[in-house]
């Protein structure tokens, strides 16, 4: 296959700005197809060169690849039913009409439970009212966001509208950790990333960090925005504001990975599906990767998005059978479930603003390229 095609189109991103570089893997069946990194690892303070082996700050690809994997595990060991209300776990939930929430629910995207709230901001202020110094980036904070979230009210009533929610995923997060009795990063650790041989996927826990005096190895991570709230680019933590208040672990963004470690996740996960893996039941991924039916006209499946009709960032190649996710700091991975064809994207083009979008129209143009180029629609 010639890949040429895909070069020009990541070479003319790294040109116009879209992102100051990119990781980009493609496989098929057991196949790496293309594997290259293009432009810089950062612009700032300096130009750094960039590996294919680059960690990047996924963003919300962290509710795939961390929170419903685990969630998937915890079914498959009957610790868990999808259609179990959330009250099952956390019985203060039910206030203001929750009662009828399941997992379910969270996992589409249809709870009704808001999209988003600052609750880094209450955490910082709590920190500076009552001179909780170090309260911040704490399990404690993790805890009080566990708690402001079985308070919130509803934008919508369970079921009947689709609100992207990041506030549903730190929920799953917090019901993981209370059937685990573990953090949900070290879960995720020994559940997922350690069995699969994942060596550089990671949640970067604040706590964990501080306390044994560790630093991660900052050439190794592509940075992300110079942040106006922390007040220096970020490298090596999370980019997300309510994550990094959360200690570096939630259940809505946190998670760090490589092209090679998603390939690894991605590779088994069809292997499942096609029930050739004992990682995960076909049955269960089957059903988690089928379109939900509780609101009409949604795209989501289960933890997982499908391709939209028109304007799907996975272009128009892809087949309706397909899932994927993107991630806010420019990540995202999509896959042709009737191709076993998949597109890994790692990005940073927050770095070093976050308003610039152009990576919205570039995304599915990129899509498109690869697919051409797979399904041998270039004359060579």
């Amino acid at each position: 296959m010639d890949f040429t095609p895909v070069d020009r189109e990541l070479a003319a991103g790294v040109e116009r700005g879209v992102f100051p570089g990119a990781v980009v893997l493609v496989g098929q069946g057991g196949s790496v197809l293309y594997r290259r990194a293009w432009g810089w690892r950062s612009l700032e303070p300096e130009r750094t060169p960039l590996t294919e082996e680059t960690i990047y700050d996924l963003a919300s690809l962290t509710k795939p690849l961390a929170t419903t994997l685990a969630v998937m595990l915890l079914v498959k060991e009957k610790k868990l039913r999808l259609d179990d209300r959330v009250t099952r776990f956390f019985p203060n939930f039910a206030v203001y009409g929750k009662t009828p929430v399941t997992f379910r629910q969270l996992l589409a995207h249809c709870s009704g439970l808001p999209a988003m709230r600052a609750y880094y901001r209450e955490i910082a202020e709590k920190e500076a009212k009552e001179g909780k110094v170090g309260f911040l980036g704490t399990r404690s904070a993790r805890d009080y966001v566990y708690t402001q979230l079985q308070r919130e009210k509803l934008d919508a009533a369970p079921g009947c509208q689709v609100i992207y929610s990041d506030l549903g995923f730190m929920l799953l997060g917090a019901v993981v950790e209370e059937i685990s009795g573990m953090g949900l990063d070290q879960y995720c650790r020994e559940k997922i990333f350690r069995p699969l041989g994942m060596e550089s996927t990671m949640f970067l826990n604040l706590e964990l960090l501080r306390r044994h005096k560790l630093q991660p190895v900052l050439e190794k991570f592509a940075p992300t925005e110079r942040c106006s709230w922390r007040k220096r680019i970020l490298c090596a933590e999370v980019h997300d504001e309510n994550a990094y208040a959360m200690g570096g672990v939630a259940g809505h963004a946190g998670l760090f990975s490589t092209v090679d470690d998603i390939n690894q996740l991605v590779t088994t996960l069809l292997r499942c599906y096609r029930g050739e893996h004992s990682f995960l039941p076909a049955v269960l991924v089957r059903e988690f990767w089928t379109r939900d039916t509780t609101v009409p006209g949604t795209t989501w499946a289960l933890g997982w998005d499908t391709p939209s009709p028109q304007q799907s960032s996975a272009g128009e190649l892809f087949s309706p059978l397909s899932v994927g996710h993107l991630g806010f700091t420019g990540t995202s991975l999509w896959i042709d479930l009737q191709r076993q064809v998949y597109v890994i994207l790692l990005s940073n083009r927050v770095h070093p603003r976050r308003d610039n979008d152009k990576i919205h129209a570039f995304r599915p143009l990129l899509h498109n390229v690869i697919m051409q180029v797979v399904l041998g629609m270039h004359n060579s």
